[in-house]
């Protein structure tokens, strides 16, 4: 005898139904990640290398530490603003011939720069520190040696780093040097930041960098503009390198086409004001 079950005549159907719904949450989702992806944000980080998130073209990405976070240590890798905004700045270690270049297109266009600088630059270039001063750039301090700040655990240590920068800079140029400090290689700890801080010294992360220090394996042009139009975004600190000679040989059209986007430039002391503590 075949008994009539309608329990079972009813689960089947609404098992497939359940089944392909099950199936259609897990596309959906799959699908919602590789459109939109989602990075995770850390919201402080006590040491480690600076490093970046790029959620969407034309916004601001997020950092491996928050800016309510940098601020108690007057820290900074992007302005909180809608406007367009770009704080430019070059990292120098040394001079292989492309910075005239690039202070060549800063003046035609007007455009305020900040340079950090180790000892090494300005013991070989004090002429170029000097222009660099003339024409309203800021130099900042890139330390003495470019060491991994991040493994210096004494103030003794790490002042000297930086007091060292300040007084050969005064040698060169005749002025005090602006607190504005930049750990190499963006490698840098709790700790640093305080003792940054405690120094009377403002430091500066970015919110837009390239892989543009590597000389012999300088990107194209066209890998550059993609990296440096799509990418921007107001408020912007860029990270570019004056040993690049790609930087060198487009920096012209770049701030170009910058400005034709709608953006403006400020000093990195419309940012932050200069502290008034030193050493």
């Amino acid at each position: 005898m075949i008994h009539y079950n309608p329990y079972r005549l009813y689960c089947k159907p609404m098992a497939k139904i359940l089944f392909l719904f099950i199936l259609s949450f897990i596309f959906g989702h799959w699908l919602a990640h590789v459109t939109h992806p989602v990075f995770p944000a850390v919201l402080a980080s006590s040491d480690g290398n600076w490093g970046l998130s790029f959620q969407q073209e034309g916004q601001p990405p997020i950092g491996n530490a928050t800016s309510d976070y940098l601020k108690q240590f007057n820290a900074y890798y992007a302005a909180d603003t809608q406007e367009k905004i770009i704080y430019l700045t070059f990292d120098a270690g040394y001079e292989n011939g492309n910075t005239p270049a690039i202070l060549d297109a800063l003046k035609k266009h007007n455009v305020p720069a900040t340079f950090f600088l180790v000892g090494n630059y300005l013991t070989t270039s004090p002429d170029l520190v000097r222009r660099m001063v003339a024409e309203g750039h800021t130099v900042g301090n890139h330390t003495f040696h470019h060491p991994d700040m991040s493994k210096i655990s004494t103030e003794e240590t790490f002042s000297k780093e930086l007091g060292s920068l300040e007084e050969l800079y005064e040698q060169v140029t005749g002025q005090k040097m602006q607190h504005f400090y930049r750990p190499p290689q963006g490698k840098y700890s709790e700790s640093n930041l305080q003792m940054a801080k405690d120094m009377g010294y403002h430091t500066f992360f970015w919110s837009l960098a390239y892989v543009d220090w590597y000389e012999d394996k300088q990107p194209s042009h066209k890998e550059a503009f993609k990296k440096l139009l799509n990418r921007i975004h107001p408020g912007a600190i860029v990270l570019l390198h004056s040993t690049s000679k790609t930087n060198g040989e487009i920096l012209d059209e770049l701030l170009t086409r910058w400005e034709e986007m709608g953006y403006q430039f400020r000093p990195l002391s419309e940012l932050a004001s200069e502290p008034t503590s030193g050493t």
